[in-house]
């Protein structure tokens, strides 16, 4: 993943009166932590935030810029969104460095395809690694070519890159494959069931 150098500006106003103010202004509040330091807060471009997540999601390093002469490496950590506009109400940052190695939840994609007539449920669409925190993958793969119903992928069978470490359990249930709906069986006495009760004799 490569680092989005993105510019900032410290943020003065607090509470809801002061967030809504700089997202009027076109902006994301965010705080900076991590790595002991005092929290930082900031105001981020919202245009350039948006198509940087957009991209790389919350895997995307930020080379964050701030106006007062200091800089920071950071991944977003909780993303506060509004569910009507879309937009951005606020972020969390977490302080990392070059070399330095962060647990963060990947999105897995699963590839090929199972056994016919099964059905793919998904468990979980990602999965809990260890890497160094400028070169976390994007996303993870885990095949289920061929899997008949029954079969389960677990974070065991997601392929790592070189420098990834599974920070999951091993046993953590990413999919599991099930019998189609359309080929369940009837249970027995359906038909019957369905029959029409015999019309009561006459009195």
């Amino acid at each position: 993943m490569s680092e989005v150098k993105i510019s900032a500006e410290p943020r003065t106003e607090f509470g809801k009166g002061g967030a809504r103010r700089t997202r009027r202004a076109g902006k994301v509040p965010a705080v900076l932590y991590g790595h002991g330091e005092k929290p930082r807060h900031i105001a981020l471009p919202a245009r350039e935030f948006a198509a940087a997540i957009r991209h790389g999601g919350m895997t995307q390093v930020f080379n964050i810029e701030i106006s007062d002469g200091s800089s920071a490496l950071a991944l977003p950590k909780a993303i506060q969104r509004d569910p009507i506009k879309d937009t951005f109400d606020h972020v969390d940052l977490l302080v990392v460095r070059r070399g330095e190695k962060v647990t963060v939840d990947i999105p897995v994609q699963l590839t090929g395809e199972a056994a016919r007539e099964t059905l793919i449920m998904v468990e979980s669409a990602t999965v809990s690694v260890l890497a160094d925190a400028t070169k976390l993958p994007e996303r993870l793969e885990a095949s289920i070519e061929g899997l008949a119903a029954g079969s389960h992928v677990t974070a065991a069978n997601v392929v790592l890159p070189a420098g990834v470490e599974l920070a999951a359990d091993p046993e953590f249930v990413i999919a599991v494959i099930t019998v189609s709906p359309t080929q369940a069986v009837e249970p027995e006495g359906a038909e019957a069931a369905e029959e029409p009760a015999p019309a009561a004799a006459e009195a």
